[in-house]
Order: C-alpha cells, then sequence, then structure tokens
C-alpha cells in the first residue's frame, strides 16, 4: 500500500467533509438541519467507499483524482467558477434554512438523493471504463480514445454524471434558491468541454473520427 497516497487522500477527505459541512452548517445556525446531514452522508460515504477500491485496484486512478491543479489558464477559471458556484449555493440553502426561505418538500429532497446515488453509480462505471481520467484536462502517455460502454453514448459521461449529481445537490438541500445558482454549471461545463475537445483533437489519435461516430457530447439526442 502507498502510505503517501492513502495520508494524501484521507487528508483531503476530512477537509472536505469540513468545508462543506461548514458552507451548509454555520450558515444554517444549527446542526439540526435534516438536508445537510442527508447531502453530507450521500456525498461522502460512497466517496470514501470509491476511494479506498481505487487505493487498492487502481492507486494511479487515485492519484490523478486527486491532483487537481489545472496547468491551462482557461481551465483555472472554469474551476474557480464552479469553486464560487458551491461556495454561494451551500451558503444560500444554509441560510434559507435558517430563515425559512421557501423549503422544497422533503419528497423532493429524497428523490433528489437517489437521483444523486444513481449518478454517482454512473460516475464509478465511467472511472471504471477509462482509466486514463484525471481531474485536469490533459493527454497521458499510451492514451487512446475509449469509445464503447458509456463512452459509446455521449462524448463526455463523466460530465454527464456530474451534471446530475451537481444538480441535485441543492434540491437534496431542498433550497430552490440554490438551485437556480447551481443552474450556472452547465454553463460552466459547456465551457470546459469546449476547451478540452479542442486539445483532445489535437494531441489524441483517433479522436476527430471518434467524434464523428458518437454525436452527442453531454446528453443524448440533444448537445
Amino acid at each position: 500500500m502507498n502510505i503517501k497516497l492513502l495520508i494524501t487522500a484521507l487528508a483531503k477527505f476530512l477537509l472536505g467533509i469540513a468545508l462543506v459541512g461548514a458552507l451548509i452548517f454555520l450558515p444554517a445556525g444549527t446542526l439540526t438541519f435534516f438536508n445537510g446531514w442527508l447531502l453530507v452522508v450521500i456525498l461522502f460515504v460512497p466517496m470514501l467507499f470509491a476511494g479506498v477500491v481505487m487505493l487498492f485496484k487502481n492507486p494511479e486512478l487515485l492519484k490523478s483524482r486527486l491532483d487537481a491543479k489545472e496547468k491551462q489558464r482557461e481551465q483555472s477559471t472554469v474551476v474557480k467558477l464552479s469553486g464560487l458556484m458551491f461556495l454561494v449555493g451551500f451558503v444560500t440553502a444554509g441560510l434559507g434554512f435558517r430563515f425559512g426561505w421557501y423549503c422544497l418538500p422533503k419528497g423532493v429532497s429524497i428523490a433528489a438523493a437517489c437521483i444523486f446515488l444513481v449518478a454517482y453509480v454512473i460516475y464509478a462505471e465511467v472511472l471504471r471504463e477509462n482509466t486514463y481520467l484525471s481531474r485536469t484536462i490533459e493527454v497521458r502517455e499510451n492514451q487512446k480514445v475509449i469509445d464503447t460502454g458509456l463512452y459509446g453514448v455521449v462524448r463526455h459521461p463523466m460530465y454527464s454524471a456530474t451534471l446530475l449529481l451537481f444538480l441535485s445537490m441543492p434540491l437534496v438541500l431542498g433550497s430552490l434558491y440554490s438551485f437556480v445558482i447551481f443552474l450556472a454549471y452547465p454553463l460552466i461545463i459547456a465551457r470546459r468541454i469546449k476547451f478540452e475537445e479542442a486539445l483532445l483533437e489535437k494531441e489524441l489519435r483517433g479522436y476527430c473520427e471518434y467524434k464523428k461516430k458518437v454525436k452527442y457530447r453531454l446528453l443524448p439526442f440533444i448537445w
């Protein structure tokens, strides 16, 4: 076992829990925010399980997923915009609970939690299909075009999964106002995909042919 990788992964995992918890529960002014705990559980329990599996089965994939530093200025801006979206969205949900702003019915939050978990399964399947994935846009040595499984449906199934994950988060929190804020994500991810595809066309052999074979980027029959 790679002890250094384990420590790094565990530290980032605990930091993530602390950060998300602070952004939700501090604005809420209480720890009795059920929707906040629901999000924390469905977000971090599967993440812990996936991290353990990658640690033992594919530590290189785990290492690449932990490396979140973008080299390109354009994509660094995309990452910062996403971070701002999460910050404002989570704080808004917490404040909404504290001050009694319009809250979605509990049934909506439970349904959104189910969608979130399904999206997590899709995300895990994408990681299984494509071991070249990293959190930064790059073409790795000996990388090949993947055109089977989910990659035979859309060109960016990981982003399709994150679209479901991120848009379900504010609904899990029961906040309509937060959901409106998270609607910025499709615009942010569309910008990232445009830049990524330009890079892949230039540096990944066979990607232009793959684009002709799989016509949709994110959503089947839509875009």
